[in-house]
């Protein structure tokens, strides 16, 4: 068993796809046009880092109630996490590409970690190794 696809709420496809793949480096692994469960148009898309399994299905916003949920899909803490091989060098490639990070890299006993925001504004923790 294992985690296929992880939902993340947000406002619009397009720049929720440049964020993931130009900024974050993940690929984009399906765009495909669906319907919702009634009908009308969406779209299928699915991002994920190279070479891992489990994908974040990036779900545009439907009406007022998911619509509030873009950006706080974890209630304000850190909700997701990435982990590189050279810290540094994505913290600088992601400094450099306009990511917003909330303070400053700091070593923990598990590693690296600088806590930054996603495109809707959800928190991610970006970890390295100590």
């Amino acid at each position: 068993m294992q985690i296929d696809l992880v939902s993340l709420i947000v406002d619009e496809y397009d720049p929720a796809i440049a964020f993931f793949t130009d900024v974050l480096g993940f690929d984009l692994v399906e765009d495909s046009p669906a319907l919702t469960n009634d009908g009308r148009p969406k779209r299928w898309v699915v991002v994920r880092p190279p070479g891992a399994q489990t994908g974040i299905l990036l779900a545009r916003a439907d009406g007022e109630h998911q619509r509030a949920a873009v950006g706080n899909q974890a209630a304000g803490r850190v909700g997701f996490f990435v982990r590189v091989d050279d810290f540094d060098v994505a913290h600088r490639r992601m400094v450099e590409a306009g990511v917003t990070f909330v303070g400053q890299p700091r070593a923990e006993a598990y590693g690296r970690v600088a806590v930054f925001l996603d495109i809707a504004g959800n928190r991610w923790d970006l970890l390295g190794a100590a």
